[in-house]
């Protein structure tokens, strides 16, 4: 309510004027766990609207929420509502407790502010009606600053839980493939070897270690049995070679990632440490993925016009009767998404002259620098011009900015090329020795 007074023949006499309260009903659900979870959004909505219909409240919105409140301004319908506020949409706002509204003090700053503004008249909750009074702007401040408490401490709680149960042996989070995560609820946390995947995952460590295979062929290996892992999706190659990496299969495991705490598992190893350590030794001297030595002009700005995966290169030298050396440099799809690929490589002579006939098909305006070859062309003329002594006729235009563009193809520096083809706005596709833009 609002005071002010009113004129009466010589004196002044206070009047009790009663500001009209709008209010937006929030709920937002409960990110605690379930033994511990309040009213779902429904239900706060159910009990919130019985609350209103009791104090004859005018509810003018109703917004549901499902984001975590821990984090200042990552809440966009409350954002909205605060928002809508300021704009004098509504001047209240109805909500089941003071922690649904905020968790952290930012959040519970931002509504205190908006009612020293006296933008914002009222909060009002199940059991509790927060004004722009000194007393209850506290009150409401010290449950926020309690919530956010909880926040905290429950962040450190789960912290500890996590490093007992890794000094009790049990690894916390998804079980990697070839095991299951226990269902049982007495044994959250614990998982045992899959009987349909934890043959299979042996034999891969098996086939590293043993017979040396290479990481495409268990790759394609593992696709012509069908194997998938528990959500149903196929291992990746890059997957495979995290698999291997991952001593959890011969009974230990480092948590959290890259901290260097490592713990002794109590669940049934899959391999023996032995296994696992001639894997090591296998992948370390052959299996790592080949990083290209050197960088070529075109890797990495090209795809795959058969199954969408980039393309590399390599270089091959060969030796001549002379006794000196030839080098060609070729162009390759990786077969990253399909070891069947059969697109066939491409010399980069060859890719140069298909890149330079793309250049007569395509308007330069497609590479996105067309302004920057005409300022080039422009310092190469003037340089011609004033340094070199030539004189331009009257119909002659100078560098041609298409020739200015192939020049670079064939003889400009590995830089120049890449980065002409780095503002390509669309994507360049290899196909059957081909060049075509997707």
């Amino acid at each position: 309510m609002q005071q002010t007074t009113t004129q009466f023949s010589g004196h002044t006499a206070p009047t009790i004027v009663t500001t009209p309260i709008k209010y937006c009903l929030y709920a937002r659900k409960s990110t605690e766990s379930e033994e511990r979870q309040i009213l779902s959004i429904d239900s706060q909505i159910k009990e919130m609207l019985a609350v209103a219909q009791q104090g004859n409240l005018d509810i003018v919105e109703i917004k549901r929420e499902s984001h975590s409140s821990k984090e200042v301004g990552q809440r966009p319908i409350f954002n909205q509502m605060i928002s809508e506020v300021r704009e004098g949409k509504y001047n209240g706002i109805l909500t089941w407790a003071p922690d649904r509204l905020s968790r952290n003090a930012g959040d519970l700053g931002s509504m205190v502010d908006l009612m020293d503004q006296k933008l914002l008249v009222e909060i009002r909750t199940h059991s509790q009606v927060f004004t722009n009074n000194p007393n209850e702007k506290f009150l409401l401040m010290i449950l926020g600053s309690q919530a956010k408490l909880e926040n905290d401490n429950r962040g450190i709680n789960v912290k500890r839980g996590m490093k007992t149960k890794c000094e009790m042996g049990w690894r916390p989070g998804t079980a990697p493939t070839g095991y299951l995560n226990e269902k049982n609820v007495d044994k959250r946390g614990q998982c045992h070897p899959d009987p349909k995947r934890a043959p299979i995952i042996k034999q891969v460590f098996e086939k590293i270690a043993f017979e040396q295979w290479p990481g495409r062929k268990v790759h394609g290996w593992l696709k012509n049995m069908g194997f998938k892992t528990k959500y149903g999706k196929p291992l990746s190659l890059s997957n495979i070679y995290l698999l291997l990496r991952n001593s959890f299969y011969y009974g230990e495991f480092e948590y959290p990632k890259k901290s260097n705490q490592w713990y002794q598992g109590k669940h049934t190893p899959i391999i023996t440490k032995e296994l696992f350590d001639k894997a090591q030794a296998v992948i370390n001297a052959n299996l790592i993925p080949k990083v290209e030595s050197r960088e070529f002009a075109f890797t990495k700005m090209i795809k795959c016009g058969h199954c969408g995966s980039g393309i590399s290169a390599e270089e091959k030298m060969k030796q001549l009767k002379s006794g000196g050396f030839n080098k060609h440099i070729y162009y390759f799809c990786t077969k990253g998404k399909g070891l069947e690929c059969d697109n066939p490589r491409i010399n980069e002579p060859d890719l140069i002259n298909e890149l330079v006939n793309l250049i007569d098909r395509i308007n330069l305006d497609e590479l996105g620098i067309k302004s920057r070859i005409n300022q080039e062309i422009a310092r190469f003329n003037k340089f011609r011009i004033g340094v070199l002594g030539y004189k331009q006729e009257a119909h002659e235009s100078g560098v041609n900015a298409k020739n200015y563009v192939k020049y670079l193809l064939k003889e400009g520096t590995l830089i120049e090329k890449r980065e002409l083809l780095f503002f390509l706005k669309s994507k360049l596709i290899l196909k059957d020795k081909k060049i075509v833009l997707e």
